[in-house]
């Protein structure tokens, strides 16, 4: 399987136009000839723990008025799509306490995966501190089904 490696997002991504000081900004890169709409497919097919996780998360949320989505969270459909190219996808929603976006970016025979987060206030803040142990290990799943994918 591909190495994975944590990686600065490439500065010709298209989601660098929404970074701000202080925004929270990771990226994974992987070796591999998928397009970035199959490596989305691939990566963001959320296995069952993971998706327990999100219907855990949406009964808590729910309450609080913030965004949930209905249905499994199989695929990257549950967010919108913010651009999709030859060489870019980037998925994503904005919400009251936080704006976010995955952008999966094909470049010099790399898929890179960047997760963009605009706190908007003290419960963003929170939040992205309360999922962020989970973000890391969803992250790093998605980036091993790219590599699974790509040598399969």
């Amino acid at each position: 399987m591909a190495k994975i490696t944590k990686t600065a997002l490439p500065k010709n991504s298209q989601l660098w136009s929404k970074v701000q000081t202080d925004d929270f900004l990771d990226g994974y890169a992987v070796q591999s000839p998928l397009s970035p709409q199959e490596a989305a497919k691939a990566g963001l097919a959320m296995p069952g723990w993971a998706a327990m996780l999100m219907r855990l998360r949406n009964a808590i949320v729910k309450p609080l008025g913030l965004k949930t989505e209905s249905g499994d969270t199989g695929d990257q459909a549950i967010f919108p799509v913010h651009l999709d190219t030859e060489d870019e996808m980037i998925i994503g929603t904005d919400d009251y306490h936080l704006n976010f976006r995955i952008a999966i970016l094909r470049k010099d025979g790399m898929i890179h995966m960047a997760t963009w987060v605009h706190r908007n206030n003290l419960l963003g803040r929170i939040y992205l501190a309360v999922v962020m142990p989970f973000h890391i290990l969803i992250v790093r799943g998605a980036m091993r089904r790219i590599a699974s994918a790509t040598s399969a």
